[in-house]
């Protein structure tokens, strides 16, 4: 496994210029939970559900693009589909082929974002895993630069650079909600803040990855299923985000569907928030009480992904 310290702060913070031109600074939005019907408390939302291709994994796709050789035969890359699209938006941009496969129960507003970017879109398979062998045989037989969603160095550094821009947005927070599916974005932002804040987990019931391996001591396979099967159920999380996330992430919550529902309803209602189900996991902590705040404490929760049909809301 990987050691933490391979993925450092001085990676991250290398490779935040070089990704800059790319990627957008997204806003915080500062709520009271009492406008929430709850107790006052206030929140920092950090709204990376409004970053190029719909969510946080336009960074990276970025790094990855930077930092590697790419070949004539482009990037391929396996995707519930946000990161597909953060990956075929990187390849417009910078002027390669790409392909991306993503299995079925990807939804039509992936599906679009993904073609609309000009990448040869592949359906196929239940799940993320089955999407994911068919990318890796597309890239043995092609050559083409396969892009892992999360369990890839440049992966890693390239999520790390939202924890260096939330700390430079909210240096005085001691707690952040992060949502996980393969652990990615978790293991990037874990590694910036290196235990110097809070880190707290978020996982759909249904599909409890980290959980699972925290109790393991190791990434071992998880149910995937759930409303956010999309975005967060992989079978299990990554190799190299793991030590990462046991040295600095805290523990993992579970929230139900259908407290992930009634939060994408709230940010929506409330705030004027659009986030897919993934997106609206790590604020459904909050909202549900799975998370009960310390008296005084400064929390902040990551909105990571917006990719949803509009008509929903």
């Amino acid at each position: 496994m990987t050691n933490p310290s391979i993925i450092t702060r001085e990676r991250i913070a290398a490779m935040e210029p070089r990704i800059r031109p790319y990627v957008r600074h997204t806003p915080v939005l500062r709520v009271d939970m009492a406008d929430f019907g709850q107790a006052p408390l206030a929140v920092d939302l950090k709204l990376e559900c409004l970053q190029h291709s719909g969510s946080f994994k336009a960074r990276g796709a970025f790094t990855n693009l930077l930092e590697r050789p790419v070949p004539k035969a482009g990037v391929v890359a396996a995707s519930g589909g946000n990161h597909g699209a953060a990956v075929a938006y990187a390849a417009m941009r910078l002027g390669h082929k790409a392909t991306i496969f993503v299995p079925e129960v990807s939804p039509p507003a992936k599906l679009a974002r993904i073609r609309g970017y000009g990448a040869e879109l592949v359906v196929g398979g239940a799940r993320y895993a089955e999407a994911l062998a068919a990318s890796e045989d597309f890239a043995a037989s092609t050559g083409a630069l396969q892009i892992h969603a999360f369990n890839q160095q440049e992966t890693l550094v390239g999520q790390g650079t939202l924890g260096l821009e939330i700390e430079a947005d909210l240096p005085e927070i001691d707690t952040l909600l992060v949502a996980v599916g393969g652990g990615g974005l978790i293991g990037g932002i874990a590694a910036w803040f290196a235990g110097r804040i809070r880190i707290v987990a978020v996982e759909p019931e249904g599909a409890p990855t980290l959980y699972r391996a925290f109790e393991a001591g190791r990434p071992v396979d998880a149910p995937a299923e759930g409303i956010a099967a999309d975005s967060l159920a992989p079978k299990r999380v990554g190799e190299m985000m793991f030590p990462i996330a046991e040295a600095y992430v805290e523990r993992s919550l579970l929230v139900s569907d259908d407290d992930i529902i009634a939060a994408q309803k709230a940010l929506w209602d409330r705030v004027r928030i659009i986030s897919e189900p993934g997106g609206a996991a790590a604020f459904a902590a909050v909202l549900s009480g799975r998370y009960q705040p310390s008296p005084g404490e400064r929390i902040a929760v990551l909105v990571c992904g917006s990719n949803t049909d509009p008509a929903k809301f």
